[in-house]
């Protein structure tokens, strides 16, 4: 539930960069589209990892930093071969909000199970801890 609920505070924040940027200042869409999945990444992360997996201290830059952009990158890659295609079908910032929300839908999915089962991962130790307390 937790996840859903980043993920719809993600989804906001990234949709309304790109209707900002492509609608109203009117950034061509790709431009637009990568500038709403880097923007709407930074609660994305910063939620996932204290709220739904309650990491606590110092982030980790090789096992949650770097893996986690990683993945936001690759939804970026993703999310903007879909725009790029969908406008190129009809220019417009409903067909890239659209083809944004789209790829993201996808990949949802599977990124909840790679947060879950590798990036985030309580040890069993904490998990029991946490338990407890």
């Amino acid at each position: 539930m937790r996840y859903s609920l980043v993920s719809v505070v993600a989804v906001a924040v990234s949709q309304l960069v790109l209707i900002t940027c492509n609608g109203l200042l009117h950034w061509s869409a790709v431009p637009a589209n990568v500038a709403a999945v880097a923007i709407g990444s930074i609660p994305s992360y910063t939620l996932n990892r204290r709220w739904v997996w309650g990491k606590r201290g110092a982030n980790h830059l090789l096992r949650e930093v770097v893996p986690f952009w990683a993945l936001a990158f690759l939804g970026l890659a993703f999310s903007t071969l879909l725009v790029h295609l969908a406008v190129q079908w009809k220019d417009s910032t409903l067909v890239a909000s659209a083809a944004n929300l789209t790829a993201f839908g996808i990949l949802w999915v599977v990124k909840y199970l790679l947060l879950d089962s590798l990036l985030f991962r309580v040890p069993d130790s904490e998990a029991s801890e946490a338990l407890a307390s």
